[in-house]
Order: structure tokens, then C-alpha cells, then sequence
């Protein structure tokens, strides 16, 4: 494909459908909203795309902050169309509309080998975007059409050895709970080191293992001192919970190039150079 990233469709050769992931690396980015998430999430798509590796990012947040965090100007990226207000599309994958009630069929394993082609953007070389949109709950029980689309983008999408998903979340861990996050190599969990993102933070490991994930990261950003390691020890020490801690120390240029972490990435701060470890850390246990 043009993109460089893979629909899901059928496998190369066969003429049958693929059954998910061959290759490459997928994170999936949890934590409690405010930590610095959708900041992490941008500068390591730019990080890999660098090292010549294909990367899709994935904004699932409905906040859909990610493309200015990349780099997008605000007028671009706000004339962006999300997979989920495309009424079209999703009737046509999930069964899903406007005069189908909360309790309605849905289609749970639709077909999205064009979704990517469709919708995500190029953002640099190597670095394309996929804006999910806002998902909102179709009734009590009722798994949303969003989050089918979403799933099933994500559990069909085959990679190769060079390519890189990376799912940027909302806030909390109801993505776990919806299972959007299965079949995903690498839980990344930001936080930082209060009481609360912690707490989250260790919620999120704990699903994340439930799912099967076996590469547990936490991330506490704006953090380095050693009473905020002993927090982190507190409250996240459970044995075999996290694979590994990084921890990247506040950084005055990541608020002054806010939104937009372009800037950045030619810095050798000690935030950055703890990101670039980050990345390299992903990269080495998964390729």
C-alpha cells in the first residue's frame, strides 16, 4: 500500500483473511488524563519514524490533540476528518446509525483493510496519523460502534517487521475494558508521581496484564527525585507488574514548545535523552 502500513484484509499470498500481528510493535498508551500521555505518544512516533521505521499514530482520545502535538497546524489538523464522524462509514462496517437504537445488532468483525488508506494522514517521513474521534457510549451494555470499529482495526492490522502502531488513549482504563488494547505488544503507562495518576497507573498495568500484555512500561514524567522512586515504589512495586520504570525529569522546553513537540527532538536534555532511551528499550524488545 501507498501508506507504508498495512489494512487488515486478507494475508499476502493466500486470499484468506488475516488473523492480526505478524511482525513490528505495538504500544498502546494508557494513564490518567494530565500526565503528559499524548506528549510521550507524539515524540516517540517522531523518534521511530526517524529510525526508519513505518509508524502509524493512532489518536483514540476524544480530545484529538495529537495531530497539533505532532507538528499539524491547528487549521489542518482541525479540518481532519475521525473515522468515527464518518455516519457513512460506520454503517457500512458496523451496522451502525442514527435510526438503529442503543440496543441494535452491530456487526462485530467488520471488514477494515481500507480504513487506513481512507483516513489516517502523512504528518513526516516515515509518520502517519489515524484520527479515531470522540466515542461516545451507545447505551448500557451496548458495545459502541466506535470502539467495534476501533478494535477491530487495531486486532486485524498485520505488521511488518519495520512498522510501528502506536494507540494513544483516553484518559483512564476503559479501553482495557473494552478490549481495544488486545493483541497489543507494549502497555506504556505515563503518569506522574501523585497519589492518584499512580494509582491509575497501576490499575492500568494490572488490566494490561489480565489481556495478556506481556511488556509493562511505566513512565512517570515530571519526575526524578528519590521520595518520588519511593512512591513509585509504594504504590506500583508488585513484583512482575511493570517490566521497567523510566523516569524523565521536568523539562522547561517541553511546556515553552507546547503544544508541539517538534522543537524538541534535536535536544539533549535530560528529558529527551531519557525518551530516546525509551525508545530504543521498545525497540530492542520487540524487533
Amino acid at each position: 500500500m501507498p501508506t507504508g502500513i498495512p489494512g487488515s484484509g486478507t494475508t499476502p499470498g493466500t486470499g484468506k483473511p488475516s488473523l492480526g500481528r505478524t511482525g513490528g510493535i505495538r504500544v498502546v498508551m494508557a494513564g490518567k488524563g494530565g500526565v503528559g500521555k499524548t506528549t510521550v505518544t507524539a515524540i516517540l512516533a517522531h523518534l521511530f519514524s526517524r529510525r526508519g521505521l513505518q509508524v502509524l499514530a493512532v489518536d483514540g482520545d476524544p480530545q484529538q490533540n495529537l495531530a497539533v502535538t505532532l507538528s499539524i497546524p491547528k487549521d489542518k489538523a482541525g479540518q481532519i476528518i475521525p473515522v468515527s464522524k464518518s455516519a457513512e462509514y460506520l454503517r457500512e462496517k458496523t451496522g451502525a446509525g442514527s435510526d438503529i437504537s442503543p440496543g441494535g445488532l452491530l456487526t462485530l468483525n467488520p471488514d477494515v483493510s481500507d480504513v487506513i488508506d481512507r483516513f489516517s494522514i502523512p504528518v513526516a517521513d516515515n509518520l502517519r496519523l489515524l484520527v479515531m474521534g470522540g466515542v461516545r457510549m451507545a447505551g448500557a451494555g451496548c458495545l459502541c460502534p466506535e470502539y467495534t470499529l476501533l478494535a477491530a482495526i487495531l486486532r486485524h492490522m498485520p505488521l511488518l517487521q519495520d512498522q510501528v502502531v502506536l494507540l494513544d488513549t483516553p484518559a483512564g482504563m476503559e479501553h482495557f475494558g473494552r478490549a481495544v488494547a488486545d493483541g497489543f505488544d507494549t502497555a506504556l503507562v505515563v503518569s506522574d508521581p501523585s497519589y492518584n495518576a499512580l494509582s491509575v497507573a497501576r490499575e492500568s498495568a494490572i488490566l494490561a496484564r489480565q489481556i495478556g500484555i506481556k511488556c509493562r512500561i511505566l513512565v512517570v514524567n515530571r519526575s526524578a527525585t528519590r521520595q518520588d522512586i519511593r512512591k513509585v515504589q509504594e504504590i506500583c512495586g508488585d513484583e512482575g507488574l511493570f517490566f521497567k520504570v523510566f523516569y524523565l525529569p521536568a523539562d522547561p522546553e517541553v511546556v515553552r514548545s507546547e503544544p508541539v513537540v517538534t522543537p524538541l527532538l534535536e535536544g539533549q536534555s535530560p528529558f529527551m535523552n531519557e525518551v530516546r532511551v525509551l525508545a530504543d528499550f521498545i525497540v530492542r524488545n520487540n524487533l
